[in-house]
């Protein structure tokens, strides 16, 4: 089993020259738990919380930028046993997720996607659902919310380990394979980035338009050979 660490005492900022209005010592001899002078959380962190109301406690730690979480966080049973894996971004759910049952066996993997809290539109790249390491467009799409269900959700079996069940998200709709990126609802629609309406053809049918960054990329390499290239987005 794997147990959060105890603290040895708080520490307060009077008498110190460290630019922080608070902090905490590990027995390791860590600076953890700080809290900048604004009374913003900053650093590493450990998060403690005790059952209630029938909900059992558990103990957290992982990374504030800001007063927001940032990256990997894990979730540990009071007892010590690791039961979910999440990444954030911008203070919200952002990438894989993975939680566990007491046993340590992995029930639910799910997607996020992050909103930008400064910005209201997104580029946003569009996966085969049959093949989702293939890319098959890029969309802008107006966003909402701080954050997304967005990519595959798979459910396993808690006995035996077996994938019981998988859904494909593009930015909480879920996708059936029976229709575009827009939807049955079309509550997500490709953005012309010249006029910012989505563009038609002569037939009245909606074209997806890749952003012009993606244009002049493509157009620049054309005849090259394929490099990989890393999306920014966190998890495994």
């Amino acid at each position: 089993m794997r147990f959060i660490p105890v603290f040895l005492f708080l520490i307060s900022m009077s008498g110190f020259s460290q630019p922080w209005k608070s902090y905490i010592i590990s027995v390791k001899g860590d600076t953890l738990n700080c809290v900048d002078m604004k009374g913003r959380k900053q650093g590493p962190w450990v998060l403690h919380a005790e059952a209630l109301r029938g909900e059992p406690g558990y103990d957290e730690q992982g990374y504030f930028l800001n007063d927001k979480k940032d990256g990997l966080w894990i979730r540990f049973s009071l007892m010590g046993d690791k039961i979910a894996e999440e990444n954030y971004r911008w203070g919200s759910l952002d990438g894989k997720a993975r939680y566990y049952t007491q046993a340590g066996i992995l029930e639910r993997e799910e997607s996020w996607r992050a909103v930008d809290p400064q910005k209201t539109m997104d580029t946003v790249a569009v996966y085969d659902l049959k093949d989702p390491t293939k890319l098959v467009d890029w969309v802008i799409v107006k966003v909402e919310g701080k954050t997304n269900r967005h990519g595959t959700w798979t459910y396993y079996d808690p006995m035996w380990g077996r994938v019981e069940k998988t859904e494909h998200y593009f930015l909480n709709k879920l996708q059936t394979g029976n229709e575009g990126t827009e939807g049955d609802d079309g509550e997500i629609k490709p953005i012309n980035v010249s006029t910012g309406k989505a563009a038609t053809d002569s037939a009245g049918k909606k074209i997806v338009t890749k952003p012009q960054a993606i244009l002049d990329y493509e157009k620049k390499n054309s005849g090259k050979k394929k490099v990989r290239t890393r999306d920014g987005s966190t998890g495994y």
